[in-house]
């Protein structure tokens, strides 16, 4: 239903804006619901009025209404995909059930998180994976227990795969992306599969055009993974199944 869909966007915004929260404080050591948020450039608090999700960042033109400093564009654009990407798990999973749903919405929600921490500290903190592994153990408990053990056994490869990468090549890849891997298993079962490739292949091209800009200088620059990966997990959620069913037809359905 239209309304379903329009609340459960309006969810994902207020969620999207609670990640950035989640994001900006554990990468700190402090706790997300320590209080009301402060500008980091001038440690005024932020008003409610000013804290409203995509709307305030629109209307104060992406800036501290107190010092001016500039709001990173990156919260604003994960508050409106969270709604986006809610809206579209209610519209495809919505058949399944309401435990189906809450498993896609909740995988949404960690990659946001974790998108966010790569991008502004290069880690991804155990204090999100953690949880991220019981939440998606627990969720599909609920949604589908049959599927629980492929989920396991999913999350288990992704993870030695990317582990086993990041001993080999430590610098090039760190053991958050390991651990990010086993919880994408766990939410996605056999789905893994296309994302991790999606997820290797977005970070490939970017590599790419970052040596074609800048020469043999791009190789000493650190590019986080986890937005790589967290793009495969949202290309896994909504098609890695089709994408492993057309796969098993095309070369073994004879």
């Amino acid at each position: 239903m239209p309304i379903v869909a329009l609340a459960i966007a309006l969810l994902g915004l207020a969620l999207g804006s609670f990640a950035g929260v989640v994001a900006h404080r554990v990468v700190r050591g402090e706790s997300p619901l320590g209080g009301r948020s402060r500008c980091d450039s001038c440690g005024a608090e932020i008003a409610a009025r000013d804290n409203v999700p995509l709307a305030s960042w629109l209307l104060l033109r992406g800036h501290c209404r107190s010092c001016g400093a500039a709001i990173p564009l990156r919260y604003p654009l994960v508050e409106a995909g969270l709604a986006a990407g809610f809206a579209a798990a209610y519209l495809a999973f919505g058949d399944g059930g309401a435990a189906e749903v809450a498993l896609a919405c909740a995988f949404l929600f960690v990659l946001a998180i974790v998108t966010l921490t790569d991008l502004e500290r290069r880690i991804i903190p155990n204090v999100v994976v953690g949880p991220a592994a019981v939440a998606a153990v627990a969720l599909t408990a609920l949604a589908d227990p049959g599927e629980l053990p492929a989920r396991l056994l999913a999350a288990a490869i992704a993870g030695g795969a990317l582990l086993a990468v990041s001993l080999a090549y430590p610098r090039g890849m760190g053991m958050g992306d390991a651990k990010l891997a086993f919880v994408m298993g766990l939410f996605l079962g056999r789905a893994v599969a296309p994302a991790l490739l999606v997820g290797f292949a977005a970070g490939a091209l970017w590599g790419l055009m970052l040596i074609t800009r800048h020469g043999a200088g791009a190789r000493k620059r650190a590019v986080p993974f986890g937005p790589f990966l967290a793009l495969g997990g949202v290309v896994g959620l909504f098609a890695g199944d089709r994408l492993v069913d057309w796969y098993l037809d095309s070369f073994f359905g004879g």
